[in-house]
Formats: structure tokens, C-alpha cells, sequence
């Protein structure tokens, strides 16, 4: 649970490199998240060349981070949109085992249709597989503060809505 709560959303990262054994671990949490059928829809382009960076239209805050990530789906693997649940579910894979690690990420949905085509453009991804989520990656060069989170007596409901 400590990793759940101390995970935040980052939008200034530090300079410094992400270690590849660092990058390997979170990737590989990524890689056992569960599936529907097992299916596993999933593939994750790292970017790390700067200029590449730049050209994905993401904001220039995540672009600043030593690691970018984009989590997408094959759909001729599983349908929409049970492959982008998989895809989210190993996303946030991802997004625990790197505040696991020190590092800090932010969730940047791409789930409208067509809202993918410059990162599609820029990294040669084919037709059948769509970018639906992109992180940057990196560690924090801020701290932000919890968010205010709804009581599980709002969001929780017995036997009956």
C-alpha cells in the first residue's frame, strides 16, 4: 500500500539518466500485468532520443524527462475496447513499479480515435496498432502534495448501488 499513497502524478523530471536495469524492471512489470484471455495486446515503445521526444505532440514538460514511454494495442490481437483495459491495466503496471523505484511518471491518455496519429507518424507504428497512453519517465524534480481523494463511503456501495 506505501507505493499506492506515495505515488503522484510528475510533471518536472531531473536530468539524470534511468539506469537499464532500472528501466528493465519496470518494463517487466508491465509484461506480467494479467490480461483478458491472456491475449497480452500490448506493446511499449521507449524513447529516449530527444528529438523524438519533441516530435510526439506530448506536452514539453513530459518531453523534458530522460524516458518517454508509449503504451500501445494491436487490434487484430484483441478488440476494442477490452485491449486498451489490458493495455491500462499493464500501464499502471508501469506506473507502480516506477514509483516502486524512485521514479516519478504521469499518465497521458491518447483513448479518441485519430488522437494518436503524430506519435503514430513519428515512431512507424503500423495501421492495426494504436498509441493509447504515454508516460514520461524519469526521476522527480518536484514533490507534489496528496490530492484530495473521495472517502471510500462515497465511492463504495453494499450489495446495491
Amino acid at each position: 500500500m506505501e507505493v499506492v499513497k506515495r505515488r503522484r502524478s510528475i510533471r518536472r523530471y531531473k536530468k539524470t539518466p534511468v539506469p537499464e536495469d532500472v528501466l528493465g524492471e519496470v518494463l517487466e512489470a508491465a509484461r506480467l500485468a494479467p490480461s483478458a484471455g491472456n491475449r497480452q495486446p500490448w506493446h511499449f515503445i521507449v524513447v529516449k532520443e530527444e528529438e523524438t521526444k519533441e516530435q510526439l505532440g506530448v506536452s514539453s514538460w513530459a518531453a523534458e524527462a530522460p524516458i518517454v514511454i508509449v503504451g500501445c494495442v494491436d487490434t487484430t490481437v484483441r478488440s476494442e475496447p477490452l485491449c486498451i483495459v489490458d493495455l491500462s491495466i499493464a500501464f499502471e503496471h508501469i506506473v507502480l513499479a516506477a514509483a516502486n523505484s524512485g521514479l516519478g511518471t504521469c499518465w497521458i491518455g491518447r483513448y479518441v480515435a485519430g488522437s494518436d496519429e503524430a506519435i503514430k507518424r513519428v515512431l512507424g507504428i503500423p495501421e492495426h496498432v494504436r498509441a493509447v497512453a504515454v508516460t514520461p519517465l524519469g526521476y522527480p524534480d518536484e514533490t507534489p502534495e496528496p490530492k484530495v481523494r473521495k472517502t471510500l463511503s462515497e465511492i463504495v456501495h453494499h450489495d446495491r448501488f
